[in-house]
């Protein structure tokens, strides 16, 4: 008997380290105004997160990115983007260069991360949630380049994952979030 109480115990605890791996809503991150941000904040809404780059061909998607956040934005969607300076040094700034090039330019309102790191040794958390199927239960995928966009759905389930060329605007997307 207590050989199977103590094997219960281990699949019990198995199953507890599983569930905290793949939960979306653990995470807190840092703003790229210094704050923290709790993802338990975004149960019950889809959430699209963006790698942002100041510098690449990809940049003017900003635009659009704030054209869906201004339409969709709310209680049901939102939009998180991640400066990262991990493809070519696209992102070289610091944290105010990178507020100051998003607002001026883009007129930018969405939630901003701090600067990370979303692929290699250094890969942010929510990366290594975004990209390992055994942490999602989606799929595998890689960071190809900047302005790769990752869906998570109202329950905090990775749904879609979408290729840096797909603009934010596109019926892929939108239709994908409504």
């Amino acid at each position: 008997m207590k050989k199977i109480t103590t094997l219960f115990n281990l699949i019990l605890i198995s199953f507890a380290v599983s569930a905290q791996e793949s939960d979306f809503y653990q995470f807190k991150i840092t703003t790229l105004d210094g704050g923290t941000f709790d993802f338990s904040n975004l149960k019950g809404k889809k959430v699209l997160i963006v790698n942002t780059a100041s510098k690449c061909g990809f940049t003017p998607q900003y635009e659009q990115l704030q054209e869906l956040y201004t339409k969709y934005g709310g209680e049901k969607f939102t939009i998180i983007g991640f400066p990262a300076n991990d493809f070519l040094k696209q992102e070289p700034g610091d944290a105010a260069e990178i507020r100051e090039f998003c607002t001026k330019n883009y007129g930018v309102t969405f939630l901003l991360a701090e600067k990370i790191h979303v692929k290699g040794k250094n890969q942010h958390e929510v990366y290594r949630w975004l990209t390992k199927k055994k942490r999602n239960h989606f799929a595998d995928s890689k960071v190809k380049w900047n302005f790769q966009k990752y869906l998570i759905d109202e329950t905090g389930h990775l749904i879609q994952v979408f290729a840096p060329s797909v603009k934010p605007m596109s019926d892929e997307i939108v239709n994908a979030i409504k």
